[in-house]
């Protein structure tokens, strides 16, 4: 039958190596109820004192699961109680027939066992919908510290498993076995590390172009014209502060020069519009393999809003909808609340530049050196940047979760959409507002001679190099970028390890005695129990890892897709970005397996068909990838100016020598000349005073101005150019995005036909039970 032949696309990722899939083995999952199995385990403080309050909501909460017939085991400990929780076949026999009889979620219900991965999400479910008298439910008693912590467990012969071929470090450069990621941790959980595979893999032809475009850079340090000319160069360059700081020879930023066309030369400019093309293929394949996995587990038309509805109904018969709601009022509250956030954090950015203003004016009086207090302002703003990130993503979690409480959103999976939207958003603009500073507004916003713009009157703008402004925004994402990545990998391995190692742990529950423990290796059968003790050990050990929640999954996304904004909004200034973020991505990959496999508890499966909100995420990433780098290109990187000068300006215009290279002068033909005889330049006679000790009657700075500080007729025609070059690029390729986008179908042919065939033989199933009337 078609409909078992396996995918091409499921085929091409375990050539690629991105997935490591049996090809023999198959999605259903085989019957795991047995009595060694428990679905989920809360655990308490002991309780000496039964007419405490917080004990008897505890009994409350047990004796209405016990309603529910489900199956509760009570076990202390010296300090804690552990129940364990099975829930009664009857609701799973409830799920799997709504499941059938559903619009939508039929799909999945050829399913004869259900596995403990969706049997966990159930009673997690209903769990958490059973409330005692008072009205509170699971949430709020875990708050009310009525309940220490709640959890469903690891089992242990597949984490043996899944820890031997995945979840290991030398496993690094091998493919992941998703389907048996699905089958542990559910679809939510093996769709991300799907894309996160598929992302890494995708990322190594943009490493390679990058490390191209960079060698390219570098092959100019010694043939580079411009180069030459800053560094051997006697040009007085004015003083970059009011008080203190003197006059300088251009020549002392040779080292600036040579750094700022490793990152702003012609390869540069085909590297971004490679990366913009790059975006739309990795989203557009992305889709496709989704489409391909997704049919392979069933879920392709799984809806989660019926999901829910079903849930709702095992749990309670007689429960009513929880109705579409909207306010007009509640919208209009959350907008400006969103509003006033946004420019919190662009006031920050205000805060950077006013920070970077203040300590390059200091280390300008202090250094002899100007590239040394240039770099220094960059490196501490950079260093300051990134503290603010760490600091406002604890706000801006807070902040989002209050305003999806306003929103009062219907179900959990709409409030973990806003949840995501807003905290990108605010991510977004924490991260990327100094960025969008330093490459649209630094050194174009300063003034000139004689009319400089000053911050409160007193700190003066800071000027860009004359060798371009595009070094300033590489060092700005590079500490930024690179130090994020190593310290969240740091933290986010260590944290989890050292909470395991420190949690005490008692020497009675290190052994499991042989009768338990063959029993565990062993297909159980019906009625079979695991001691006391052995329970006890077991849930011991789960209790000591690392607490999870339903958005931990979150911050894993999140982290991923602001890397991937990194690597591609600002890559003409950073071609190196997508090599750093190939690299951590190895190591994200198992790092993220070993956290959740070992040392966290289990994350309770969810079930899904896709990513979410955050493919829209991506999608308008990508778009806003083509206009800023397009930008970077046209108005921050000095392309459209020496483009400009080696066709209209340039020695090679007018000349017909062919020993002259074109770009000869370039330097001095951005540089404008400011003369002490003129009354409206302030500089001091001290501040004039050359490194070699003679007076300066005059200095230069970057800009296109005449004698009187009014702009010459080449900025306007360079501005020009700049805007035409940007509106140019920018709908070429949209078009190409559009163009990609059509040409490559979001499902593959054999995915559709497969799901018609599916649903034919089903079709067919249901008529042969059909029985007219009157027969």
């Amino acid at each position: 039958m078609p409909g078992h032949k396996r995918q091409s696309s499921m085929e091409l990722l375990e050539l690629m190596g991105v997935v490591k899939e049996n090809g023999n083995e198959h999605t259903s999952f085989p019957p795991v109820f047995t009595s060694l199995s428990y679905d989920y385990v809360l655990v308490a403080k002991t309780i000496d004192d039964q007419e405490r309050d917080a004990f008897i909501k505890q009994t409350q909460f047990i004796n209405e699961l016990r309603k529910k017939n489900f199956k509760v085991t009570k076990i202390s400990d010296n300090y804690l109680v552990f129940y364990g929780i099975q829930a009664p076949k009857e609701i799973f026999q409830k799920y799997m027939y709504l499941l059938k009889v559903s619009d939508t979620c039929n799909w999945s219900s050829n399913q004869k066992d259900l596995s403990l991965s969706t049997r966990i999400r159930i009673v997690h479910f209903i769990i958490h919908r059973t409330c005692i008298h008072s009205g509170e439910n699971l949430r709020d008693l875990l708050k009310a510290k009525v309940f220490e912590a709640r959890f469903c467990l690891h089992e242990r012969r597949r984490q043996k498993e899944l820890k031997k071929s995945w979840a290991r470090w030398s496993a690094c450069l091998q493919g992941q076995p998703i389907t048996a990621v699905r089958n542990y941790f559910g679809e939510k959980v093996a769709l991300y590390f799907l894309w996160l595979g598929w992302y890494t893999w995708l990322l190594i032809p943009p490493a390679l172009i990058g490390i191209l475009a960079f060698l390219y850079g570098l092959s100019f340090f010694n043939s580079s014209p411009l180069i030459k000319e800053v560094c051997e160069s006697d040009r007085v360059m004015c003083p970059l502060c009011d008080e203190g700081c003197k006059v300088w020879k251009l020549s002392e930023t040779c080292s600036y020069a040579k750094l700022s066309l490793l990152f702003d030369n012609n390869g540069t400019v085909l590297f971004a519009m490679f990366m913009a093309i790059w975006t739309t293929l990795f989203l557009e394949f992305w889709k496709r393999h989704r489409a391909t996995f997704v049919c392979e587990w069933k879920v392709s038309e799984w809806s989660e809003s019926e999901e829910e509805l079903i849930l709702e109904i095992v749990n309670d018969s007689d429960c009513h909808p929880n109705e579409y709601k909207h306010s007009y009022l509640h919208s209009t509250l959350v907008l400006i609340c969103v509003t006033i956030m946004i420019a919190v954090i662009i006031g920050l950015t205000h805060l950077l530049v006013v920070f970077r203003v203040i300590v390059a004016g200091f280390l300008a009086k202090k250094s002899s050196e100007n590239s040394h207090s240039n770099i220094g302002a960059m490196l501490a703003g950079a260093v300051l940047h990134f503290l603010i990130i760490t600091i406002m993503t604890r706000v801006n979690r807070i902040v989002a979760m209050k305003l999806c409480d306003i929103e009062k959103t219907r179900t959990f999976a709409a409030t973990e959409r806003s949840f995501t939207v807003k905290m990108f958003t605010f991510q977004f603009f924490t991260y990327f507002s100094s960025l969008f500073y330093v490459a649209f507004f630094l050194g174009r916003i300063n003034g000139h001679p004689g009319e400089y713009v000053r911050i409160g009157g007193k700190w003066r703008l800071e000027e860009c190099h004359p060798s371009g402004c595009l070094t300033d925004l590489f060092i700005q994402m590079m500490i930024i970028m690179v130090l994020k990545q190593i310290i969240s990998n740091v933290v986010e391995y260590s944290g989890p390890w050292i909470h395991k190692f420190l949690r005490k742990r008692s020497p009675k529950l290190q052994r499991r005695c042989g009768v338990c423990y063959q029993k565990d290796e062993s297909e159980a059968k019906d009625g079979d129990e695991l001691c006391e003790m052995c329970k006890l050990k077991d849930w011991h050990k789960n209790y000591q890892l690392t607490h999870v929640d339903s958005f931990s999954l979150f911050n894993e996304f999140l982290e991923m897709v602001i890397q991937f904004s990194f690597t591609t909004i600002f890559v003409a200034a950073f071609p190196l970005a997508p090599l750093f973020a190939l690299i951590n991505n190895v190591v994200e990959i198992r790092l993220d397996a070993i956290k959740m496999l070992t040392l966290e508890r289990r994350m309770v499966p969810k079930k899904t068909n896709n990513i979410g909100v955050w493919i829209d995420i991506l999608e308008a990433i990508g778009v806003l990838a083509v206009i800023v780098n397009g930008l970077v290109i046209g108005v921050s990187s000095d392309f459209i100016p020496r483009l400009v000068y080696r066709y209209v300006y340039g020695p090679c215009v007018n000349s017909t020598t062919t020993d002259i290279d074109c770009m000869a002068g370039y330097i001095s033909n951005t540089l404008s000349i400011a003369s002490m005889n003129d009354n409206r330049v302030n500089f001091t006679h001290y501040q004039m005073v050359t490194p070699d000790g003679f007076n300066a009657t005059s200095c230069s700075y970057k800009d296109y101005r005449n004698s009187d500080f009014n702009v010459t007729p080449q900025f306007w025609l360079i501005l020009a150019v700049r805007f035409a070059f940007v509106i140019l690029f920018e709908h070429i390729l949209v078009i190409c995005k559009f163009i990609a986008a059509w040409f490559i179908p979001a499902a593959p042919m054999q995915v559709k036909n497969d799901k018609l065939f599916d649903k034919l033989d089903r079709l067919k199933e249901e008529l042969k039970s059909f029985k007219p009337d009157g027969v």
